[in-house]
């Protein structure tokens, strides 16, 4: 079994949008997320039509619109985002659940690489079935704050403008120390 990029980067946005939802910021701009994972836009977005097909996201349009997930993220299970996206996870094809075909050999039964890739396929299944997307999150967060490694998309999450009563100009230049807003009446 090998992940397609596709698949890996599948998983990468769905843990960026977990983790800006665990970190309050429900909403995540695909603009965002790309520069996060530094991928093409239009990839992404591929990649997020797939995972909304699937349920696993969905989106709001608009000016403060992005992606958010549909689905709880304890429900979100790595090897069902997997076989979605790249297929069976077993590395031969007589070993699969899901997508099964008969060996070449002329004893399936009886056949050691058989066996040893049913054993493969139980153990890879068995670990990304057990995990779900809330339990990365959680440790990948865990880990970071441990570590004191800057947690990924603050950089990039902004939150909405602050209303333009209190500012002469829409978009708001950090103040100098010291000085006040300037306001209509000042």
């Amino acid at each position: 079994m090998k992940i397609s990029k596709r698949g890996e980067y599948a998983l990468r946005a769905l843990m960026d949008i977990g983790i800006a939802k665990e970190l309050g910021h429900n909403l995540v701009q695909i603009n965002e997320l790309a520069k996060q994972e530094r991928l093409p836009v239009k990839f992404l977005e591929q990649i997020l039509t797939q995972l909304k097909e699937a349920g696993y996201v969905d989106s709001k349009r608009g000016r403060y619109g992005g992606y958010f997930l549909k689905m709880p993220a304890d429900r979100i299970r790595f090897g069902n985002v997997i076989r979605y996206i790249d297929g069976p996870l077993a590395p031969i094809a007589c070993v699969s659940q899901t997508a099964y075909e008969p060996c070449t050999c002329p004893d399936e039964d009886h056949c050691g690489l058989r066996m040893l890739m049913l054993d493969v396929r139980n153990t890879i299944s068995n670990i990304l079935d057990r995990y779900t997307l809330a339990d990365t999150v959680e440790v990948t967060l865990r880990k970071m704050r441990r570590d004191r490694v800057p947690l990924p998309l603050l950089g990039v999450l902004q939150p909405p403008i602050p209303s333009t009563k209190r500012y002469l100009r829409a978009d708001p230049q950090p103040l100098a120390p010291g000085k006040k807003p300037r306001t209509r009446n000042s």
